[in-house]
């Protein structure tokens, strides 16, 4: 099932979101649905915030990067299979000289902006089947991870933009969260509106 994705001025995706457990009701169809619901906008990642869920568990499917002929073979082999569901996750480490890449957001859509993030990090998580890992992550992988990771953090890539970008950007994430905009995916806006 689609779930509409919340657009930016909605307070859930402020908030930190809570861990869940294993007694989480309808777990498995949520994780369908969230899957549904990114695939059908053409994301690559989805956290429950976006969903207008404050838990911590996001899904991402970062294959569509595999085709990037700016990548390396190596780059490109790590992402081709880089489908995951994240619970419950934590950032234990995070490794090098910053990096921008433009990044953009399915509950900020048409905003784009360069991002400084680590190349490469460590984080533990369960999987969907409430399985432990700990894995080390890099280059676009590692990005994907990030942001939806701030999803679950209560932050946007818009936060961290400087004071200048904000000011540039506002009357666009103003229009967003008052649903002026037209999108191809359903979606529901702070006032109550949904739209697509």
């Amino acid at each position: 099932m689609i779930l509409p994705i919340v657009a930016y001025g909605d307070p859930v995706l402020k908030k930190k979101a809570k861990k869940i457990d294993k007694d989480y009701p309808k777990l498995d169809a949520l994780i369908a649905n969230m899957w549904d619901t990114m695939y059908n906008a053409y994301g690559v990642g989805l956290a429950a915030p976006q969903v207008g869920l404050p838990i911590r568990l996001f899904v991402i499917d970062a294959s569509p990067f595999a085709e990037d002929d700016d990548l390396t073979e190596e780059e490109k082999k790590q992402l081709k299979n880089f489908k995951k569901v994240f619970i419950n996750a934590t950032i234990v480490e995070e490794e090098g000289d910053e990096w921008a890449f433009s990044e953009g957001c399915l509950s900020i859509p048409d905003v784009r902006e360069d991002i400084f993030r680590k190349p490469q990090i460590t984080i533990e998580y369960l999987d969907e089947n409430l399985e432990e890992h700990r894995e080390v992550f890099s280059g676009l992988a590692a990005r994907v991870v990030q942001h939806e990771y701030d999803h679950i953090e209560g932050i946007l890539f818009t936060d961290k933009l400087s004071n200048l970008k904000k000011r540039l950007i506002k009357g666009r994430l103003s229009k967003i969260s008052a649903g002026k905009i037209k999108v191809d995916y359903t979606m529901r806006f702070p006032e109550g509106k949904k739209g697509r």
